[in-house]
């Protein structure tokens, strides 16, 4: 049983020079309870099972194996599920393999700051170095978030739509890429970077281009129509993550979801309700709670021998986002907080 949960709840809430050694937790005893949720024995057991996967196949320089296993911005959902597991990232059983997932996409870092081959890498790879920063020994990353940061809010500024594309230089933008870009300015604002408001709600105007005035379903595109439901979950958890609940287009977006209740919505499973859960989670917590019951017993029951999830994403892209699909019951990174 994993006894860290609880002790490093505790030790986030004391004054540096006030943290002691982790207490004992007896093991007998049921998982532990943090932030006032208790950890099922079901989510933990196969959570683990996914985090030995990601470590076991896990290459010598932090990429993994299969389709887009070599993706930066896979390697930043890696970490991501990683730090999302409430282990010490210096000295658990999991700091190595998050130490090579940092220095991976450190190496894909260019001098511009740019990460990888596309915008989409660049945001999910930042996204990873946000969480870490802080909560990793390394002093290089938080120059490089910085520089990752700085891509990222130049390049909006540049598009004409104030959103993004797969080239820092594009001037057309979907709500994919943009995505994936938004939550990394987020992370980067909770970990105290500076992000411009005019950034933020440059992007959220852009998601409600997005959203079709007649079914409330957020679109690829302005004025597109509906993308098979990860893109309306994609424009929720933007509007969520900016604490924007009350705005229409958030409403209207929600109401969307729980209509669709994202089964069989998206020819990208994983990704979808990777977005999904924190959309329901920040929305309405009673659905989340229904949601998550139903998706533990899914990644249950179609979990592999060896941990491992593959939808046709290739194994460590989809037992990342699997595992991140039900990192909420955790509610150990800033990102996920309500």
């Amino acid at each position: 049983m994993n006894i860290r949960i609880l002790s490093l709840a505790i030790l986030s809430t004391l004054p540096l020079a006030a943290q002691s050694p982790p207490p004992t937790v007896d093991a007998a005893k049921d998982y532990q309870v943090y932030r006032g949720t208790q950890v099922s024995p079901e989510v933990e057991r196969i959570y683990e099972k996914g985090l030995r996967y990601l470590v076991r196949s896990q290459s010598d320089d932090g990429s993994f194996a299969g389709q887009y296993g070599t993706e930066p911005g896979v390697v930043g959902f890696a970490l991501m599920a990683l730090l999302s597991h409430g282990e010490d990232p210096n000295y658990g059983p999991y700091a190595k393999a998050a130490k090579k997932c940092v220095d991976y996409i450190l190496k894909n870092q260019g001098e511009n700051g740019y990460i990888g081959s596309s915008m989409y890498n660049h945001g999910f790879a930042t996204l990873g170095l946000a969480e870490a920063y802080g909560a990793m020994h390394d002093e290089k990353i938080g120059p490089a978030l910085k520089k990752a940061v700085e891509l990222i809010l130049s390049s909006q500024d540049k598009n004409k739509f104030s959103a993004w594309r797969y080239s820092p230089d594009a001037s057309d933008a979907d709500s994919t890429v943009s995505g994936a870009c938004f939550v990394a300015l987020i992370a980067a604002r909770n970990a105290g970077l500076k992000v411009p408001e005019k950034n933020i709600e440059g992007a959220l105007k852009f998601f409600t281009d997005c959203q079709s005035p007649t079914d409330g379903s957020i679109g690829y595109v302005p004025r597109s129509g509906s993308h098979g439901g990860s893109t309306t979950a994609i424009g929720a958890a933007a509007f969520a993550y900016a604490r924007k609940k009350d705005d229409p287009t958030f409403v209207k977006a929600l109401k969307k979801m729980k209509a669709d209740d994202t089964d069989g919505a998206s020819s990208y499973p994983f990704y979808l309700e990777y977005y999904a859960a924190q959309g329901f989670f920040q929305g309405d917590f009673k659905k989340w709670e229904e949601w998550n019951e139903k998706r533990v017993k899914q990644l249950t029951e179609s979990q592999n021998e060896d941990g491992s999830w593959d939808a046709g994403l290739g194994p460590g892209t989809c037992t990342a986002l699997g595992l991140l699909s039900i990192a909420l019951n955790y509610r150990y990174l800033p990102i996920y907080e309500r």
